[in-house]
């Protein structure tokens, strides 16, 4: 097994002198060394090849004992300098101060043979100088959580970091899921995240805070000249290198928000150290996908009753958080219009990309005005009537009542809705006469999935896991692997959440905790 390293940001950055050490403030620092904590009976329970190939990984390499020692945190391949970075962030709309990589620890950058850059990082591999009060460990629940959404995300065409692996410990590991004091021991568990940069919009709002100016001067250049060198390669100033890359971070994270609402995803806790610098979906935590439609809808119990972090909400609060980056960066720029420019452009890319791809939803080739009042009138039928997002919109390829029968919870109000819909669906008749008849179906085919990693789809195969059966795990990767095709033997996966899910601990609400 060879991977090549270069690990440049901790080349770059100025790093904490006292390695490892006890949680504490760190000051003027954008990491900080420290090694994974050894587990007792590592075993690997799944692998991404598509990302190890990524990596030049071979599927023997996945199978091989070095690799299950290093991705498990006991070894270190040649090359690699394991560290936690330090970042801080806006929780739920509070200023949080330090938060940093807790139970992240990033094992370094590598490079593949078309000279990509890949940082790997384990989540869950012991404590660092920014776990505060916790072990730095995770459990399975959540780690395989976050192996099958980061890779599904991926097939379903969301910009995301990828999963190259979940392995469990061999550690029990104790959590109090829904924070009532009913502590209890769980399996622990590690998967690898990678990604081309783990930088977050909390990695500059931390030095602005504390008024560290060199620091916060160094994240910006650096983040630039690595991670969007076209950009760097294109402005000879820093003024306007700058300018241009907040605008590219505004217009990426518009971009992946409208993903978001294609697919039906709601993150559930968008804080700004949980945003991405590159517009990518990052720390899968209490995420959920939209079934029976409601704009409000958060799976995170700790946002239950303001619903923050609603589906509905969520271009909103990606604008809210770009103003904390905003902010943050105020004190390199000596006039703030570029930063004003930037945010301006999230709100015309959103727009742009958000109906662009509602139109492929529909099937349409372009987006005409009366079409916004169409997908409108949709969606408050799909509320009143409690109709899954995925199914319905899987339904309307073939546009009749059959094909959406599937997409109803309860069946009384299915009958009480049924010559609203069947109204609805003459109007979209006849706006879809203007279409090709053959690209119609297919453009609705692309853009709405037919398999989504819906909560209880992980709930079944981490109760199979806690076990030591994985097959359900397999048949599920197996089926997000392709998420457009329609399989017979994946049927079971395309089904609408069954009534005994609907009130289950992670199969509807989930907590912060994992």
């Amino acid at each position: 097994m060879n991977l090549t390293f270069d690990n440049q940001l901790i080349q770059t950055l100025p790093g904490d002198p006292q390695h490892a050490g006890p949680p504490r403030q760190v000051n003027h620092a954008a990491f900080s060394f420290v090694k994974p904590t050894p587990v007792a009976a590592p075993k690997l329970l799944s692998a991404s090849l598509s990302v190890a190939q990524l990596l030049g990984l071979s599927e023997a390499d996945l199978h091989s004992a070095e690799f299950l020692n290093a991705f498990a945190g006991n070894a270190l391949l040649a090359g690699m300098q394991p560290h936690a970075v330090n970042y801080g962030g806006h929780q739920f709309g509070r200023w949080a101060g330090q938060l940093g990589d807790g139970r992240a620890i990033s094992l370094g950058e590598t490079r593949n043979a078309a000279g990509e850059r890949w940082e790997l990082q384990l989540k869950g591999a012991g404590p660092t100088p920014y776990s505060r009060h916790a072990d730095g460990r995770a459990v399975l629940r959540s780690s395989l959580r976050e192996y099958i959404c980061s890779e599904a995300m991926h097939h379903l065409g969301v910009p995301s970091t990828r999963a190259l692996c979940l392995i469990s410990t061999g550690d029990a590991v104790e959590r109090d899921m829904f924070y009532d004091g009913n502590r209890k021991s769980e399996p622990g568990a590690i998967v690898c995240r990678v990604a081309p940069s783990f930088i977050r919009f909390g990695n500059f709002e931390l030095p602005s805070a504390r008024g560290d100016i060199a620091l916060l001067t160094q994240w910006v250049d650096f983040c630039i000249a690595r991670d969007f060198p076209e950009i760097a390669s294109a402005h000879a100033d820093h003024n306007s290198r700058r300018a241009a890359w907040f605008i590219e971070v505004c217009e990426r994270t518009a971009v992946m928000l409208a993903h978001w609402l294609r697919v039906g995803f709601v993150h559930g806790v968008m804080n700004t150290d949980n945003l991405s610098i590159l517009g990518l979906t990052i720390d899968y935590g209490p995420y959920g996908w939209l079934e029976d439609f409601d704009p409000s809808w958060t799976p995170n119990t700790t946002d239950g009753e303001g619903k923050r972090y609603g589906f509905g909400r969520q271009a909103e609060i990606g604008h809210w958080n770009l103003g904390c980056l905003a902010q943050a960066l105020v004190p390199l720029f000596a006039d703030p219009a570029p930063l004003h420019e930037g945010l301006r452009r999230f709100g015309t890319h959103f727009n742009q990309s958000h109906t662009e791809m509602n139109a492929a939803k529909l099937g349409f080739a372009r987006w005409q005005n009366d079409d916004a009042t169409l997908l409108g009138d949709l969606y408050a039928l799909m509320q009143q009537a409690e109709m899954d997002m995925t199914l319905t919109f899987h339904g309307l390829v073939d546009a009749t009542w059959a094909a959406l029968t599937p997409a109803f919870y309860r069946p009384e109000l299915a009958e009480k809705f049924a010559p609203d819909l069947n109204a609805w669906l003459a109007r979209y008749a006849a706006r879809s006469a203007a279409e090709s008849p053959i690209e119609r179906p297919e453009r609705m085919r692309r853009s709405n999935p037919i398999y989504v990693p819906r909560n209880y789809l992980a709930q079944q195969a981490i109760d199979a896991a806690e076990q030591g059966d994985l097959r359900e795990l397999n048949a599920l990767t197996d089926a997000l692997s392709a998420p457009y095709t329609e399989r017979p033997e994946c049927a079971r996966f395309a089904l609408r959440r069954p009534e005994w899910a609907r009130v289950r601990a992670g199969c509807s609400t989930l907590s912060c905790s994992s």
